[in-house]
């Protein structure tokens, strides 16, 4: 059969090998490839000793293509293999990778290549959340038009990652600001609408006076000022697209109850939404018993009582009171600052036609987020002083039996009913009708999405004289952006201002109408991409079923803490309200999340809160100062920034130290979710390129044993070398385990390095004959490569094409003529798994054996157990009692606890 060397283009003579060449190097009869001068084995047939800066070079160079062609090559989706989608939050493309983007992409990388290695279909896609704001500022910066910046820096951002290596299923990349995309965007909008879940009304919103946009309150940080630009922002009142969130409160809050533990993200989640025990309901409003045409939403959590209501209460900011309404006037005359204030408004509320009277409060805010509410006496004692004092009727709607159980009277077709009972049939009955009753908190808001700005998905609406707001149909999507060439960032949308654009007919009776000049917040293009990853070339709807139905939900999403919040909440909501659709089979959209840590930079600054750049620092003193001023600096670390001159550019960090490198480097200084301090000098990269030139030291070793000559014969071996050969097969087991349960449970990958590297020690450790005739030598090497290979691709592949050709191998469970990362993932040997229930644990006292005690096997790796058990013993009865033990040490390798005591 041919190798897949040969496959490769070029040929291997077998079994003829020698060592030539020189001390450095061991040759193989493999001909040299033409126009190939370095010195590694795949293209010379010289297998070299020593993994020098050069060696690791010319071997990512060698492999860096094929890794990729070979990733590339999925096979059509065969819907009854088990699968497996990870997938990284998508980048905004504003032009260069940072360490943070290379991080979270390494994971990922590292989580497909395993599971691929596992049998799982796998997809980890990539794609470009490429509407937004930056674009336009750069558009008005560098007259540049906002859709040829952002295509030229996903060009640019795309060759990076493909310096990388990673392997991205590149055939589903996505990027939303073409057509193709958000025609799709703006047909879940017309769902939304079509639903009554997305609506246009007059609201106070947050503008922001630099980006000249509105923000939605999830942008606006604890001190008011704008997530992005930080201008403090203002209060403006416009007419505004929203996105029902509310109507999703409880469900989506329920939900987090079924999803596994999202690194305290779930939390965040359930405080964001809320405490779900109320709803809003709908009134219409009427001044001096004239209808207004005005409708109001108040909330309630006692929405049983409802038929109690003594009046409609708002704060002295309600909308109400700006813009332009019929209603203002009467209650801005109404209104006398620091008091209750009774006005000539009413409310007929839409489900039970009762009329009350609209109340200006004293205090200027309710708590949460709320505007308005309703007043029941009969379930609040502030709600009675405030109609007792004003004089306003109401009926006691509440009955407590002897029996304590409360029921509802005077109260139309509930009455007679229990509390609970009616709070769950009114608000059923309020959904049917449209009239509010969505179960909600206090504090959740709807998703406000219009935007003033040109680079983002046009509002497929249209406004007609005569048919009031009109969605576009589907045949006629997407609706595209006109071309505008001149941007100013200023005042309103820049869409109002193509008028061939806006004018146009209604889509339903062909009238004259103009279009909706708003685009929407990117949240909304973000909130469904991992759908459109499932079925990306879809020409006919946004997705297949039952390919979404096959790959969902998202097994593993990795992303930043800093979108716990907005961006999750946003992806939940749009997937519950497509399953409710039944577009898919899956409520929740992800299953397990990986919220990964910052990485930060040093940052040096001034007094007066200046940062500085390195050439502008002595460091050559006891502590960092200015090296102009000698002024003393403040040193902390951050975030990476360009402003604060601490950023570390992922390409010289390549250049410097490989592909390999800065990936292990990565994965191995921190756990996932803790923040990385970003220091070369620190023991996690001197470790990581110590362990790379361990493991080319492993197989050169072992490479040398079999070019010897000499033939391998596992029954040349002493009692004592297979035990040695023993205590390897157990710790290449109890390794595969381990890594197995890290990469699959808690994603410690820093944790599986430390288990390789165990590994890694021990068979260096192993004696020159057991590394020649040992089976269980070989095997646990090989297993070793196959594990490392999904962190570090690159070294591993070159060392299993040495190890690949290594004559007389004793184990056959390998697949030898294809790639490393072509290997299945080593397995747990039955045997091992059948371990006796009891093993005998080695006591030593100060590092002197001194006898063995059973443990059951359960609590062997459990060193407070172990502890107590040997204590309790015969053995540690004579031995330890009375004794000042200083420290105990259970070995992770070997059934030994050392005790160090006091002499």
């Amino acid at each position: 059969m041919a190798s897949a060397w040969q496959k490769l283009g070029f040929y291997v003579s077998l079994p003829k090998r020698q060592l030539n060449g020189g001390p450095g190097v061991i040759s193989w009869g493999m001909r040299v490839i033409p126009g190939w001068t370095r010195g590694i084995y795949s293209a010379t047939g010289q297998w070299t000793k020593e993994y020098t800066l050069q060696t690791r070079k010319d071997v990512e160079r060698w492999w860096h293509q094929r890794i990729k062609e070979q990733a590339s090559k999925i096979s059509e989706v065969d819907m009854s293999k088990p699968k497996f989608y990870v997938l990284s939050m998508f980048p905004y493309p504003s032009g260069k990778l940072h360490m943070g983007h290379v991080r979270v992409y390494t994971i990922s990388d590292t989580i497909a290549r395993f599971q691929k290695m596992r049998g799982m279909q796998v997809i980890n896609p990539m794609g470009w959340d490429a509407f937004g704001l930056p674009a336009e500022n750069a558009a008005i910066e560098r007259n540049l038009h906002p859709e040829s910046w952002t295509r030229g820096n996903i060009k640019y951002m795309r060759k990076q990652l493909d310096r990388l290596g990673l392997c991205f299923s590149w055939d589903r990349e996505i990027t939303t600001c073409l057509p193709e995309y958000y025609k799709w965007t703006q047909y879940l909008f017309t769902k939304l609408y079509e639903a009554g879940l997305a609506y246009q009304k007059e609201a106070l919103v947050n503008w922001d006076p630099v980006d000249q946009t509105v923000l939605a309150n999830e942008q606006v940080d604890e001190h008011g000022r704008s997530w992005r630009s930080g201008a403090k922002v203002e209060q403006r009142y416009l007419r505004q697209w929203f996105i029902k969130t509310t109507a999703y409160a409880k469900a989506m809050q329920d939900a987090l109850a079924d999803l596994p533990d999202w690194y305290g993200i779930k939390g965040m989640q359930a405080h964001w939404i809320g405490d779900c025990v109320g709803c809003h309901l709908d009134f219409t409003l009427k001044v001096d018993g004239q209808v207004t045409g005005e409708k109001l939403a108040a909330y309630t959590t006692t929405p049983e009582a409802i038929y109690g209501t003594s009046h409609v209460a708002i704060t002295p900011s309600h909308r109400l009171f700006h813009g332009h309404n019929p209603l203002r006037e009467a209650l801005e005359k109404a209104l006398v600052p620091g008091k209750d204030c009774l006005t000539p408004v009413t409310a007929v509320n839409m489900l039970t036609q009762q009329e009350v009277p609209v109340v200006i409060l004293a205090k200027a805010d309710f708590e949460g987020s709320l505007d308005s509410k309703i007043g029941i006496p009969s379930t609040s004692s502030e709600d009675t002083a405030l109609a007792q004092a004003l004089g306003l009727s109401y009926s006691e709607v509440i009955e407590t039996l002897p029996d304590g159980t409360e029921r509802l009277s005077g109260s139309a077709e509930f009455t007679g009913m229990s509390r609970q009972d009616v709070f769950l049939a009114l608000t059923q009955k309020a959904q049917r009708k449209g009239v509010g009753g969505d179960i909600t908190s206090d504090k959740l808001k709807d998703w406000l999405i219009s935007r003033q700005r040109y680079w983002g998905t046009p509002i497929p609406m249209v406004h007609c004289a005569a048919c009031g707001p009109v969605p576009v149909p589907l045949e006629y999507l997407p609706v595209t952006l006109p071309s505008i060439t001149s941007f100013t960032g200023k005042g309103g949308s820049p869409l109002a201002t193509a008028s061939e654009w806006v004018n146009c007919l209604c889509p339903r009776c062909q009238g004259a109408a103009k279009r909706e000049t708003d685009t929407m917040d990117t949240f909304v293009d973000s909130a469904w991409y991992y759908l459109r990853y499932t079925d990306p070339q879809n020409a006919h709807s946004p997705f297949n079923t039952a390919l979404a139905d096959y790959w969902m939900p998202v097994d593993l999403y990795i992303g930043g803490k800093e979108h716990a919040v907005m961006h999750l909440f946003y992806a939940r909501f749009l997937s519950h309200f497509c399953h409710d659709q039944k577009m898919v089979k899956h409520r929740e959209p992800f299953h397990k999340l990986l919220a990964q840590g910052l990485i930060k930079g040093q940052t040096f600054r001034l007094p007066s809160g200046q940062y500085l750049q390195r050439e502008e620092i002595d460091l050559t003193g006891s502590a960092p100062v200015h090296a102009k001023t000698k002024e003393k600096l403040e040193v902390t670390w951050e975030k990476m920034s360009k402003s604060k001159h601490n950023g570390v550019d992922p390409e010289e960090m390549v250049d410097r130290y490989g592909i390999d490198t800065v990936r292990l480097y990565l994965l191995f200084a921190a756990p996932p979710e803790k923040d990385i301090l970003w220091d070369v000098k620190t023991d996690a990269l001197p470790g990581v390129l110590r362990w790379q030139q361990r493991l080319w030291s492993l197989a050169t070793r072992f490479i040398e044993a079999r070019a010897s000559g000499k033939v391998p014969r596992p029954q040349l071996l002493s009692d004592e070398e297979k035990a040695e050969a023993r205590k390897l097969w157990e710790y290449k087991n109890t390794v595969i385990s381990q890594v197995t349960t890290h990469f699959t449970e808690d994603f410690s990958l820093n944790s599986a390095i430390s288990h390789l590297m165990g590994l890694s020690s021990a068979l260096l450790q192993a004696s020159e004959r057991v590394v020649l005739h040992s089976p269980q030598f070989e095997d646990a090497l090989c297993a070793l490569m196959v594990m490392a290979a999904p962190m570090a691709p690159h070294i591993t592949s070159e060392l299993w094409a040495g190890l690949a050709l290594v004559p007389k191998k004793l184990c056959a469970h390998y697949t030898w003529d294809t790639g490393v990362l072509l290997q299945p993932w080593p397995a747990v040997d039955p045997q091992f798994l059948q371990q006796p229930d009891v093993v005998e644990m080695a006591v030593l006292i100060n590092n002197k054996a001194c006898g063995k005690i059973p443990v059951p096997q359960q609590v062997a790796q459990d060193q407070d157990k172990v502890h107590e058990l040997v204590l309790q013993s015969e053995l540690g009865v004579r031995l330890l009692q009375g004794r000042s033990i200083q420290k105990a040490f259970l070995s992770p390798r070997t059934a030994l606890i050392n005790f160090l005591v006091q002499e």
